[in-house]
Parts: structure tokens; C-alpha cells; sequence
């Protein structure tokens, strides 16, 4: 005997979108214009043991604690991710992820694929989403234009870039950042997309599904 279909029970309703690229191809700047851009949607704050940059406030661009510190929370499975990069640990809070999608809001991490991978594990519906220099050339000159780093610094990240571009066949999309309008036009188009899906409209939208009698699809 077949068990009748029951109403739609809501889970989290917001979406986890997981952005990565190379140091340099643009990642921040095209975040935070599809911040201003679009309401919904918020930047995961992540904990990190590097220094801050100029102009970079704590709890702001990175919550700024030191290794012991960090290494602590890590033992203690306080982050959905963490990985070392050029030498600083970074990490993303589990519980803030969580809280925040249960509420229905988007939440966008600003990771490395290292940290793509981890996330995928506990959220497999997590769009990956990758960007990408037009050229190594491109990728260098952004790096002198920051005016952040030493030539030496310069160097490890160039050298860095290929291996981390070679996991872009594990995301969802790829962005080419050569026109940064058309390039943000992409990034908006993914979250729109998205928010289209089955499991967030039945979750954002669940006593009308219920009205219209649409049932999740069994399992």
C-alpha cells in the first residue's frame, strides 16, 4: 500500500553560495556589488589569523583572532570549513550558516576550494560558483594595482593560481571576469536562478504549496 503524499515541510529557506577564485581575478569586488545589488543576501564573516589589511575593521571583513585562538575553535568543531592559505588560517562558523538560512536568509562565503570541498560535504546543495581571470597576464596586473603585496608575495600567488584554478571543474558555475558589468550581470543571474529552485520556493513559500496541493516529489 502506497503512503499518501504528505504536505511539504519546511526546511531552511535560504541558499548557501560558496564563491571562490584565484588571489587577484576580482572575487571581493563583484561580491560586494552584488551586495549592494541584491537584498536577501549576506557575506559570511569568517575568522581568520592574518593581519588586517588597511581599512579592514574586525567583525567586519574577517573576525581577526590569533592561531592558538583559532587552532582552539577548530579542536572544538566550531567551523563548517577551515583551511591555510598562504600561510593564515581560515575558518567559517557552523552555527552562523546554519541560523541564517533556517531564517530564511542567503548566505554567500568568500572561500578557497580547499574550503568549497568541506562545505559540499555538509551541504550538498551548496552552489559553487568560481571566478576566473581572463588571462595569467590580467591576474598579475590586479595583484601590482592592489598595491597590498610585496613582489615576493606577488610571486607564491601567481604561482599559487594554476593549481587553484585546475579545481574549477568542481563548481556549479564559472565566471570569466573580463568585463566586470558583464561579470556581475552573471553573478546576479545565479542567485535569481537559485532562489527559482523547488526546495527554496516549497520552503519560502510553503502555505501556498500546501493551497495549490503540491507535494515534494517521494523519495
Amino acid at each position: 500500500m502506497t503512503t499518501p503524499q504528505s504536505p511539504l515541510t519546511p526546511g531552511p529557506s535560504g541558499s548557501l553560495f560558496v564563491v571562490a577564485a584565484p588571489s587577484g581575478a576580482g572575487k571581493s569586488t563583484l561580491v560586494n556589488a552584488l551586495l549592494e545589488q541584491e537584498s536577501g543576501i549576506r557575506l559570511s564573516i569568517s575568522f581568520t589569523t592574518r593581519p588586517p589589511r588597511p581599512g579592514e575593521q574586525h567583525g567586519r571583513e574577517y573576525f581577526f583572532i590569533p592561531v592558538e585562538e583559532f587552532i582552539a575553535r577548530r579542536n572544538a568543531g566550531e567551523f563548517l570549513e577551515s583551511a591555510e592559505v598562504h600561510g593564515n588560517y581560515y575558518g567559517t562558523s557552523r552555527v552562523q550558516i546554519a541560523d541564517q538560512m533556517q531564517a530564511g536568509t542567503d548566505v554567500l562565503l568568500e572561500i578557497d576550494w580547499q574550503g568549497a570541498q568541506q562545505v559540499r560535504k555538509q551541504f550538498p546543495g551548496a552552489v559553487g560558483i568560481f571566478i576566473l581571470p581572463p588571462s595569467i597576464a590580467a591576474l598579475e596586473e590586479r595583484l601590482r594595482k592592489r598595491g597590498q603585496d610585496d613582489q615576493q608575495v606577488i610571486t607564491r600567488r601567481l604561482l599559487a593560481a594554476g593549481g587553484e584554478m585546475a579545481h574549477a571543474p568542481e563548481f556549479d558555475y564559472v565566471i570569466i571576469n573580463q568585463e566586470f558589468a558583464t561579470a556581475l550581470s552573471e553573478l546576479v543571474a545565479i542567485v535569481k536562478a537559485t532562489r527559482c529552485r523547488f526546495a527554496q520556493q516549497s520552503s519560502r513559500n510553503a502555505a501556498l504549496f500546501a493551497l495549490l496541493g503540491i507535494h515534494a516529489n517521494p523519495t
